[in-house]
């Protein structure tokens, strides 16, 4: 790991799979582990990527560029390739992926430095894709397991459904593991199909996998068309607002990342939604999953992460 994770720090990770995606301008840092490590440390929070490279070029390189993003990871080498992904965009810059099996992280190793590193994490975001596998499957299992549990720790599911890389099974534990699941409409309507709930609005859809798994927080969102946020007495719906897309890669990951880091900050749903909406606004209109934010959003939070009161 590029950064020292002393036993007094409290970290937020990010843990799945590590990437680049090919998209029509070149190779990007992809992965949504380290997209949101990535916004996180924009916000001053300590943050890390957990995953898996290859010993290859392709590995070495991805090193590097967190490494000069200054981003915290724990990229642990195995004897697989470094994966990628091909990213086609439509008009709309809606992306399309093609996904690589068999590669470095989907066999993310559950190591003594990231089992120490669980026990310090009070945040971790995680998803279906990396699940895919047996190997990362245990490994993420184990890391959530290994996280303190309480009122201030957070485990959210970003659902983040890909192509068939997913199960009824895989889907259902997790929502058992996590405390927050964010979730896109699309993949809304695929999970009210698996439990049961065809017949019911998105919002009843959303307030029963809030009920069923006794979560704090669902998000919902939903495109164009605005997001929601619901908790066991609150509501909070905010319109997207207008942009000019370049495309919409890594935005859901923006969104996350700035809404959690609110909520770490002090602040409330209503205020944490708000910075998301924005945030993820503008990494859209912006190319690739990693740019960086202008001070008016950092700037809602103090460099140590404190809600500027």
């Amino acid at each position: 790991m590029n950064t020292e994770a002393n036993r007094k720090t409290e970290w937020v990770v990010g843990i799945g799979e590590a990437l680049w995606d090919i998209l029509p301008e070149g190779r990007k840092i992809g992965g949504a582990p380290a997209n949101f490590a990535y916004h996180m440390s924009q916000f001053g929070l300590r943050s890390c990527a957990v995953s898996a490279v290859g010993d290859d070029e392709a590995g070495r390189e991805l090193r590097n560029q967190l490494r000069e993003k200054r981003v915290g990871h724990m990229l642990e080498t195995v004897p697989f390739p470094t994966g990628t992904v091909e990213v086609t965009l439509d008009g709309a810059g809606i992306p399309s992926y093609e996904i690589q099996q068999g590669v470095a992280w989907d066999n993310i190793p559950f190591t003594p430095q990231i089992e120490e590193l669980a026990r310090h994490t009070r945040a971790a975001c995680f998803g279906s894709l990396a699940q895919r596998s047996p190997v990362s499957h245990r490994t993420i299992g184990r890391f959530l397991e290994t996280m303190p549990d309480g009122e201030g720790q957070y485990k959210v599911f970003d659902i983040n459904l890909r192509q068939h890389f997913y199960t009824q099974q895989v889907v259902e534990e997790s929502l058992r593991k996590c405390n927050i699941l964010k979730i896109n409409d699309e993949e809304l309507a695929v999970v009210g199909g698996m439990f049961g709930m065809e017949g019911m609005q998105p919002g009843e859809q959303c307030r029963t996998l809030l009920d069923r798994y006794g979560l704090r927080i669902v998000i919902l969102t939903c495109g164009a068309a605005g997001s929601s946020v619901f908790a066991p007495d609150t509501r909070s719906y905010i319109p997207t607002p207008r942009v000019e897309v370049a495309d919409t890669v890594g935005a859901g990951d923006s969104f996350t990342a700035s809404f959690l880091a609110a909520l770490l900050s002090g602040l409330g749903i209503g205020e944490a939604h708000r910075l998301a909406v924005d945030v993820a606004a503008h990494v859209c209109s912006q190319h690739g999953a990693m740019p960086r934010l202008p001070e008016r959003f950092t700037a809602r939070l103090r460099n140590d992460g404190s809600a500027i009161r």
